[in-house]
């Protein structure tokens, strides 16, 4: 297929700032049942989320650029009951104002207590609104992978993997972003968002080479055989069939050199899994003043995830380029 750069941004973006959500709420639960200290830093968590929200509306803003009329973008959301698409549209925002919610809980220090269980676990507004936004967030993640696990034609995305590298790739960008954040602000969860970014990252790097293991040993169901149905042991391809390029020859086809395709495939191997674990790992060798090194880490990921958006959609073999191989 062929990657556009508008979408590769969209489910980039939006997952680091899932990530970076879900790693502010699990540092508050992990304060509340008394495993860390309670973030003492002015303003913690609505400054997070501020940045969070920062990346989900720069990944709903990169959306828009791939629609052919942006003013009608609504109507995306009609066939929520059959597309993932349009369930996608309609958690980003949800997911996006329970969020806000609940950084303004945080920002204006209005959270209520809401039960208390045997007086040490403390339920307040702030933990039942993230557990909600806590859901959208996975929700959106599911969503997002759906839209392309359920094409059951383009077999390299078919499979649960595309579902889970989606989530364990956006959430352990967001929690290297976090540790970054944490080291910035000072906080003492650092260490603990450190750990769960090389967590989930070798979490992710395991499933990633799994699918780009079963990829490479797919058998396609379309055949030139099959595709014009004549079964002969030997068929080739003389011409295109056009005079000039088209739609079907510009759009199902990255149409990226070999070579180029194979070295995308290992820069986002080596950026997105091995350098970011080095620089985290060094990170928290040397402690909390070395936010530079943290934010390296997340930056150096990122562009990875980048790389690896682009080879994920153009890995993709549509079968229609059977009919399309020679220009």
């Amino acid at each position: 297929m062929h990657p556009a750069f508008s979408v590769i941004f969209l489910t980039t973006l939006i997952g680091v700032g899932q990530g970076l959500f879900l790693a502010l709420y699990t540092g508050q639960l992990y304060s509340v049942v008394k495993v860390l200290p309670v973030e003492e830093a002015t303003d913690f968590y609505g400054i997070g989320i501020l940045i969070a929200l920062a990346f989900l509306g720069a990944g709903l803003l990169s959306s828009f650029f791939h629609l052919g009329h942006p003013e009608r973008a609504w109507r995306s959301a009609a066939c929520w009951r059959t597309s993932w698409l349009s369930r996608e549209v309609i958690a980003l925002p949800a997911f996006m104002g329970m969020a806000a919610l609940y950084g303004l809980i945080h920002h204006l220090d209005w959270n209520p207590v809401l039960y208390t269980f045997r007086e040490t676990f403390v339920v307040d507004l702030s933990l039942l609104v993230g557990a909600f936004a806590t859901l959208l967030a996975f929700t959106l993640f599911l969503c997002t992978g759906m839209i392309y696990g359920c094409i059951k034609f383009l077999q390299e995305w078919a499979t649960p993997l595309t579902v889970v590298n989606y989530t364990l790739l956006g959430s352990a960008s967001g929690f290297m972003l976090a540790t970054a954040y944490a080291a910035w602000q000072g906080s003492e969860m650092t260490q603990f968002y450190g750990g769960w970014a090389v967590i989930l990252t070798l979490l992710a790097f395991l499933t990633r080479v799994s699918s780009l293991i079963r990829n490479a040993r797919i058998k396609h169901r379309s055949t030139l055989q099959t595709a014009i149905g004549i079964r002969h042991a030997r068929i080739e391809q003389k011409s295109q069939g056009f005079m000039s390029g088209s739609f079907n020859t510009r759009e199902f086809f990255h149409g990226a050199p070999q070579a180029v395709f194979s070295a995308v495939k290992w820069l986002f191997l080596i950026t997105v899994f091995p350098v970011p674990l080095v620089l985290m790992s060094l990170g928290l060798v040397l402690g909390v003043e070395a936010m530079a090194i943290y934010a390296l880490a997340f930056v150096i990921q990122y562009l990875g995830l980048l790389a690896e958006r682009w080879f994920f959609f153009a890995q993709a073999n549509h079968p229609q380029n059977l009919y399309y191989q020679t220009v």
